[in-house]
């Protein structure tokens, strides 16, 4: 355990340096690391650059990943980008998503975009054999609701979709 602990934080070094410069294909390639804790970690960079050019490469992840947490992480980047080509991915991970916990997030993200094409979906997620992912489609389709009706900050509303 030591050594891969040893070994993932070289790679952290490494990875700090291709953050400095910006270095998207890097990221990308990590997307396919065998650590699951890398590929978190990618993700989550990748994001943070921002554009749309990395919805491809998070959607895949959400949609492929074998680990139910880098999904997870996927689904709750797509929702901080709050970018409108991530509302279809993130409709389908509520939707169908083996996993509770990523079906859940994928809901919350949903919220956070503000997305009023989501909100079929969110009302499908209402029926979830999950309580945690029925309670984060209420939470979603509430601030839906509240943007559409009374929000005057985008900001404000953003932050509290989740």
């Amino acid at each position: 355990m030591q050594v891969i602990m040893d070994d993932r934080l070289e790679l952290f070094a490494e990875m700090e340096a291709k953050y400095e410069q910006k270095d998207t294909q890097y990221f990308v390639n990590l997307l396919e690391h065998p650590d699951y804790v890398v590929r978190t970690r990618a993700t989550c960079i990748l994001v943070d650059f921002g554009g749309e050019d990395k919805i491809p490469h998070v959607t895949k992840v959400l949609k492929l990943d074998e680990n139910e947490l880098v999904r997870h992480e996927a689904a709750f980047s797509l929702g901080q980008m709050c970018l409108s080509s991530g509302v279809s991915p993130l409709v389908d991970a509520t939707l169908n998503d083996p996993s509770m916990f990523v079906r859940h997030e994928a809901a919350i993200a949903l919220g956070v975009i503000g997305s009023k094409e989501a909100k079929n979906a969110l009302e499908k997620a209402l029926n979830d054999p999950k309580k945690p992912v029925v309670e984060s489609a209420i939470v979603a389709l509430s601030n839906i609701q509240f943007m559409e009706k009374l929000s005057k900050n985008k900001k404000f509303a953003k932050l509290t979709g989740g």
